[in-house]
């Protein structure tokens, strides 16, 4: 009997191993792995309340790792169906980041001493200034044309730099160039799908 038990247990593991792989799969060696960036982003699937930077911490060049998602408030992420909601927009932000192709060579953000920001997204690089408040991790990316809103929440490994629709829009659009309109507009669906849902990047150092 405890042995069944024991095989039928390695069974389910394996084909739950198997599941996952299947359904997330990675995208290219540059992007990271999906699955390890849907479990940084179930770690902190809420922003507001979650685990975030302070300033001396947020100083440094940060680059792409993987796509990343959250939720603004824990009511916001049980209304949407819990952490396997965040790893359901993860999985499909990283095939249409890979449509786009963005990649860890292509697409960081460095803040520095002065509250100065500079950053490549698709390549192209932008700069400017930023605000950030520690307390809830809210951050302003301000360029010479506008300013992006996001949020700053820690990751398993790292931090995740995440928008709603409108600005993950201008990030990509207006600051990344990105020609592809359809996998821009598939990530801006993401991002509306629940609401309270904020999508971005999983950046390391």
């Amino acid at each position: 009997m405890k042995k069944s038990f024991l095989t039928l247990l390695v069974a389910m593991t394996l084909m739950l191993s198997s599941c996952l792989s299947t359904g997330l799969g990675t995208t290219n060696n540059t992007t990271g792995n999906v699955l390890g960036s849907v479990l940084g982003s179930v770690l902190s699937s809420v922003l507001l309340g979650g685990m975030t930077f302070d300033q001396s911490s947020l100083l440094g060049s940060w680059n792409y790792n993987a796509p990343s998602a959250a939720f603004t408030t824990q009511q916001a992420l049980t209304k949407a169906g819990g952490t396997a909601a965040v790893a359901n927009i993860a999985s499909s932000l990283a095939s249409n980041y890979s449509n786009i192709g963005i990649n860890r060579s292509n697409t960081s953000f460095s803040f520095l001493d002065g509250n100065k920001f500079s950053a490549k997204v698709n390549g192209i690089p932008f700069n400017g200034t930023y605000v950030y408040n520690p307390q809830n991790g809210e951050i302003a990316l301000k360029t010479a044309t506008e300013t992006i809103k996001g949020n700053v929440t820690k990751t398993e490994k790292g931090m995740g730099l995440m928008f709603d629709s409108k600005q993950m829009v201008n990030i990509l659009q207006k600051e990344g160039k990105v020609s592809n309109t359809a996998a821009v507009q598939a990530v801006s669906q993401l991002a509306k799908s629940a609401d309270g849902a904020r999508v971005g990047f999983e950046l390391t150092k």
